[in-house]
């Protein structure tokens, strides 16, 4: 994969009380995972074209990708793509980095999201909405073992731009 062709979109530094081996396992561990990611488990496979799943608390596959980078305790590099009929082709492959370095007494974790292609506004709203809640509740669980309960609305801006280009979507809550 040619991933010289992705522009970050998202970009987000967090600081972290912990270890880069503690926010790793946090990052590539189902167990763990379930805890912050509001009971979502992350599979990764341990290698390079290796597969990256997230499976949604009823054990489906909810996003899928590949392992692109893989160095331990420092980076990991996958492809991010939610498992909706029309989604990729409408938008093209997600890039998820995840750079985690020594700070002093903590670590900074770097999240940014990539895409190969330009993605409007609308669409992007759902992940600056989702991607801070999903660190916020990281560093908590690292710092205190409790997640943050936060609560989110559904993503009903990216929903819409979604459905608008063809793409089906789940239904909203009414």
């Amino acid at each position: 994969m040619d991933i010289g062709k992705f522009k970050p979109s998202l970009v987000y530094t967090i600081y972290i009380a912990s270890t880069p081996e503690k926010v790793w396992e946090a990052l590539t561990s189902a167990e763990f995972s379930r805890r912050y990611f509001s009971g979502f488990g992350v599979e990764v496979e341990e290698k390079v074209g290796g597969a990256f799943v997230l499976r949604a608390p009823d054990g489906s596959v909810h996003i899928s990708g590949e392992v692109i980078a893989y160095d331990p305790p420092r980076k990991l590099v996958i492809t991010f793509n939610v498992n909706w009929p029309g989604l990729v082709e409408a938008l093209g492959e997600t890039l998820v980095t995840y750079e985690i370095e020594r700070s002093g007494d903590s670590v900074r974790l770097t999240m940014s999201e990539a895409n190969d292609r330009e993605i409007s506004e609308d669409i992007l709203s759902g992940g600056r909405a989702g991607w801070p809640a999903i660190l916020s509740s990281l560093k908590s669980v690292l710092e205190t073992g409790k997640p943050q309960v936060i609560q989110m609305e559904p993503p009903k801006r990216m929903l819409e731009a979604l459905k608008r280009m063809g793409v089906k979507v789940p239904e909203l809550p009414k």
